[in-house]
C-alpha cells in the first residue's frame, strides 16, 4: 500500500469526477442508440451522422455502450484507489486509459477524415479520455 499526498488525492478525485462525466455521456449515447433516436446536437451538426454510421457499432455492440463500461471501470478503480491506495489499481487504470486514448484517436480520426461530421457528445468523450489520460499518467508518476 502507498500513502496519498494531498496532490495525488486531489488528482484521484478529479479522475473519479471525469470518469463519472464520461460515464453519463456514454450512457446517454447508448440509451439513444437502443431507443433508435439520434441525439440532438446543439452546437454542432452531425451527431446523427456519426451516431448512426457503421462505425458506431462494433461486433453488434454500440461503441457508446463499451465506452460506458470503460468509464465505469475507470471510476471504480479511481474510487478503490482513493479508498485503499495500491499501485496495481493506478497501473490498471493507466492501462485502461491508454487503450481508451488509442480508441479516442481512432474515433476522432473517423469523424474528421472518414465520416466528415462531428458529434458533440463524442468530442466531449474524447476530451474526457484525454483529461483522464493526463491525470492518470501524472498520478502514476507521483506514486512510482
Amino acid at each position: 500500500m502507498i500513502s496519498l499526498t494531498r496532490k495525488t488525492s486531489i488528482l484521484s478525485y478529479v479522475v473519479a469526477v471525469a470518469a463519472l462525466l464520461g460515464f453519463f455521456d456514454a450512457s446517454y449515447l447508448a440509451l439513444k442508440h437502443f431507443q433508435g433516436i439520434a441525439p440532438t446536437c446543439t452546437l454542432l451538426e452531425g451527431c446523427e451522422v456519426v451516431t448512426t454510421s457503421s462505425y458506431a457499432v462494433v461486433f453488434g455492440i454500440p461503441v457508446a455502450l463499451a465506452g460506458g463500461f470503460y468509464y465505469l471501470a475507470v471510476l471504480l478503480l479511481a474510487v478503490a484507489f482513493i479508498d485503499l491506495p495500491q499501485r496495481w489499481k493506478i497501473d490498471a487504470a493507466a492501462l485502461m486509459v491508454s487503450v481508451g486514448m488509442l480508441a479516442t484517436v481512432w474515433f476522432v480520426y473517423l469523424q474528421i477524415f472518414v465520416i466528415h461530421a462531428f458529434c458533440l457528445y463524442c468530442l466531449f468523450s474524447a476530451l474526457t479520455t484525454t483529461v483522464l489520460f493526463a491525470l492518470v499518467v501524472s498520478i502514476r508518476r507521483i506514486v512510482r
